[in-house]
């Protein structure tokens, strides 16, 4: 056989294989529906009504799903922590508070250390939950609530590696997430709080109000002359001006590509004043809008800036290169 023939094969081979782990990890969340009942809505309840917190354990594989879990949950609104199965016996059962929720993950439900464990905390007050593959295993026996996790196998062809089982758990635990997110009526705003790092974060929370104050605020009358009108955007360094009344008032404004474009008609542009030159109602927005809504708003205009208003009144620019600055784009 070629090379070529050989390599084609083993391309094809990575391709199916590939494309089968996605089918049958889809199939495996697609038959989870099935198993949201009473059950699941008892465990949602049982922590809404809990004036503590989620404790979240596992070993293995399943240590990892449970820690993601609990970062999700503590982005969601519901405080949670993380605590490893093996060193649960060795100290970290301080963790526990009478009045927290313990939701222990495990595929089979029967492993050496939760047997140890279980029992354990079964002593104390807490009510236990089991987010498990196997109903009829050691944990779900031994819990208050159970939180079916069922797979038929492993994406692995070996069915040895956690793979489908780890997905499952994952999204059960995004549901459980969500569900309880809605329960609180938790809003953006609190989404933001909990997410102020990053463009997600800044996207829920920076305000244009957070943003013009940096910037210069070119601003001329509409008599002003062009040679005033030149010098006031190339000293503010904004390259544009806002051109007000008499009496103050937003009336227009005035772009190096308004100069540009009236120099290209050979007039001579300095026996014009601004307002013969100025664009009429410009865009503005409000200080109090979210920074992102001026980006959208720019993007929809196709312009790289908007006038701040108020009252009719200039407060200053955003400009696109603000935004950029602030990793919103």
């Amino acid at each position: 056989m070629s090379p070529e023939k050989v390599e084609t094969k083993v391309e094809k081979n990575i391709i199916d294989t590939a494309k089968k782990v996605l089918l049958d990890e889809s199939e495996a969340i697609k038959s989870l529906i099935n198993t949201i009942d009473s059950g699941f809505e008892e465990v949602v309840n049982v922590i809404l009504g809990s004036r503590g917190k989620v404790v979240l354990s596992g070993i293995g594989k399943s240590a990892i799903i449970a820690q993601k879990i609990t970062a999700t949950l503590n982005s969601t609104g519901q405080q949670a922590v993380f605590m490893h199965a093996t060193d649960a016996v060795h100290g970290d059962l301080g963790i526990i508070d009478d009045e927290d929720v313990v939701i222990i993950l495990s595929k089979s439900g029967n492993t050496p250390e939760l047997k140890v464990l279980v029992p354990l905390i079964r002593r104390l007050p807490n009510r236990l939950v089991a987010m498990v593959s196997d109903t009829s295993s050691f944990l779900a026996k031994n819990s208050d609530y159970v939180l079916n996790a069922h797979v038929d196998r492993e994406a692995c062809p070996l069915n040895l590696a956690p793979t489908t089982s780890t997905t499952v758990s994952l999204a059960l635990g995004d549901a459980l997430a969500v569900c309880l997110l809605e329960a609180r009526g938790f809003s953006n705003r609190d989404f933001a709080r909990f997410h102020p790092g990053g463009a997600l974060g800044k996207k829920l929370y920076l305000k244009v109000s957070d943003i013009y104050p940096q910037n210069e605020v070119p601003v001329v009358s509409e008599q002003a002359s062009m040679e005033d009108v030149i010098l006031e955007m190339t000293s503010r360094r904004l390259g544009t001006t806002a051109v007000v009344d008499s009496a103050g008032r937003l009336s227009g404004i005035i772009t190096d590509g308004d100069l540009r474009r009236k120099l290209k008609e050979k007039k001579d542009i300095f026996t014009l004043k601004a307002i013969d030159l100025m664009s009429r109602n410009p865009k503005v927005i409000s200080k109090d809008e979210y920074a992102v809504n001026a980006l959208n708003k720019m993007q929809e205009l196709s312009i790289t800036q908007l006038v701040v208003e108020e009252n009719e009144k200039v407060l200053g620019f955003i400009h696109l290169h603000d935004l950029l600055r602030e990793g919103l784009v």
